[in-house]
């Protein structure tokens, strides 16, 4: 089900709690609203749609790769950018990492470690600042 975009900065700040095979309906909905916004986002959390768990989806150019219980366990290569975010107004000034390592459980809660770099590594960093009540 498409879901509003939560724009609450005082939600957005809350930290997420894991998420458990009992919020499989979250990753559909995050998958559809993310589909519907697919002009303007390339990447949400759960508490973008209103659930303070962690899930994230990101946009993989050919498909949308849901992370569940996402963690980055490597950093690697700084560098200073501007992102914008669907919930909020403009863009603002962040540090990234152009590596990184995570490991999450996919949507059947299967665990997978894998190494991302660039844009798509960008785009798990700002997620998971998402789930961390960290807002850019």
């Amino acid at each position: 089900m498409v879901k509003p975009v939560v724009r609450d900065v005082f939600f957005l700040g809350q930290r997420s709690e894991g998420a458990t095979e009992a919020d499989r309906q979250i990753m559909t909905d995050l998958r559809d609203t993310l589909k519907a916004n697919h002009e303007h986002c390339v990447g949400m959390a759960a508490n973008m749609i209103g659930y303070r768990k962690r899930i994230i989806i990101v946009s993989m150019g050919f498909m949308d790769v849901v992370m569940v219980n996402p963690v980055i366990l490597q950093r690697a290569q700084p560098y200073e950018t501007e992102e914008g975010c669907l919930s909020l107004d403009g863009v603002r000034k962040t540090k990234r990492f152009r590596k990184i390592k995570v490991q999450y459980q996919d949507e059947a809660f299967q665990k997978h470690t894998q190494d991302y770099e660039g844009e798509i590594a960008q785009i798990i960093q700002h997620e998971c600042d998402h789930m961390d009540g960290v807002i850019i």
